[in-house]
């Protein structure tokens, strides 16, 4: 199945109140539930769509996003024709290696927009963590002879008071209103990140606002079009539940809900697989000893204590007398005898020695960067 729609993926938001979990790593390529990235999902979505060309437009902190996506073959994106494009800031001259927003990363990225032949472009951030099925949101787009679609979510969780873009709706889908980073919100329908229009269409859309000297994609674009009428924005209700990853707080928390079954059906369909990077590995091992309830564990790790409400990515050691509660404990790290830690998220690689006790809150974790030993 192909469809006539081209992706394009942003991953160059500012994550400052994620903290040390991307002082390394841009925000796309944040490891979520044991063995996934945040750009899997992205990715996946895409292609299960039928979408088979996608751009990935980077902008710094990239290294471990390019060792995830590789050539694209996970995701059957390294055809000859069709496939996955990787877009550097510095693939341009006129970038200065510095997006201020999307639509500056859109300007950069013409060529791209210019040499695919779909009729339609859908674009993504990086921010959302959700289950979208594009050929539905084309066919609403379509349906409802909109000029851009606008994909967004009534879940309260998803709202943020003096964060976020939020989109008034008629009963006929249109879109009268758009607030962008309000005090309080007044409207429940928060923007996802995510809208397709013709691809014609965005690019002359890009070039009228650069020329104009914007930068900020609905900030200054989307808002004065909205203004002067010429063009029907409509929205379309995301019918699964997002989660927006926009500070550690809110990525503890999406892992610990998605310990549950029932929260992860949306994201995993097995008719609509999400693919990831490979990694061979034996099956994890556990000790007549251990102890592991409500957790997801990858491959590869040696559990020979307790494990309650946690994630263990692969590769994690957990030694005898070790208990581990509502924790996120990222690939190849070591926890020794004794050790106990709750509410923690451990980057990867860190090693906790021997009888130490880390004690956190569930509304404050506790974050271990990467590489270190505690």
């Amino acid at each position: 199945m192909k469809t006539s729609i081209v992706g394009l993926i942003y991953t160059g938001e500012k994550t400052e109140r994620l903290r040390e979990l991307t002082s390394r790593r841009s925000l796309a390529a944040l490891p979520l539930l044991g063995r996934y990235r945040l750009i899997d999902f992205l990715l996946s979505n895409m292609v299960n769509s039928g979408v088979q060309n996608v751009g990935v437009m980077m902008q710094s902190n990239y290294q471990s996003l390019l060792d995830q996506l590789g050539s694209g073959r996970e995701w059957d994106l390294h055809g000859k024709r069709s496939g996955m494009m990787l877009l550097p800031p510095f693939a341009t001259t006129d970038s200065d290696n510095s997006y201020t927003g999307l639509l500056d990363a859109l300007k950069s990225n013409m060529n791209f927009l210019r040499r695919n032949t779909e009729r339609y472009i859908a674009t993504t951030e990086s921010g959302f963590l959700y289950s979208l099925r594009y050929e539905e949101l084309l066919d609403f787009h379509l349906k409802n002879e909109a000029d851009i679609t606008l994909v967004y979510t009534k879940d309260r969780d998803a709202r943020r008071n003096g964060i976020g873009r939020y989109l008034g709706v008629d009963e006929n889908n249109q879109i009268n209103h758009i607030e962008v980073d309000p005090a309080i919100p007044r409207y429940e329908n928060t923007y996802i990140g995510v809208f397709l229009m013709r691809r014609e269409l965005l690019i002359n859309l890009v070039d009228m606002a650069t020329s104009q000297g914007f930068h900020h994609f609905m900030r200054e674009m989307l808002i004065k079009i909205l203004a002067e009428g010429q063009l029907k924005l409509v929205g379309y209700e995301l019918p699964t539940k997002p989660f927006n990853i926009d500070s550690v707080e809110a990525y503890y928390n999406t892992n610990m809900a998605l310990l549950s079954q029932e929260n992860r059906k949306d994201l995993f369909d097995l008719r609509r697989p999400v693919w990831t990077k490979l990694r061979d590995e034996m099956p994890s091992q556990y000790s007549k000893d251990a102890k592991v309830s409500n957790s997801l564990v990858a491959d590869g790790c040696v559990i020979e204590g307790e494990v309650e409400d946690s994630i263990l990515f692969r590769g994690v050691r957990v030694q005898p007398g070790t208990k581990i509660k509502g924790c996120i404990i990222m690939q190849d790290s070591l926890i020794e005898k004794g050790a106990q830690i709750e509410n923690c998220i451990l980057d990867k690689q860190t090693t906790v020695r021997e009888n130490s006790k880390l004690t956190a809150t569930p509304g404050y974790p506790f974050v271990v960067p990467k590489n270190l030993t505690i």
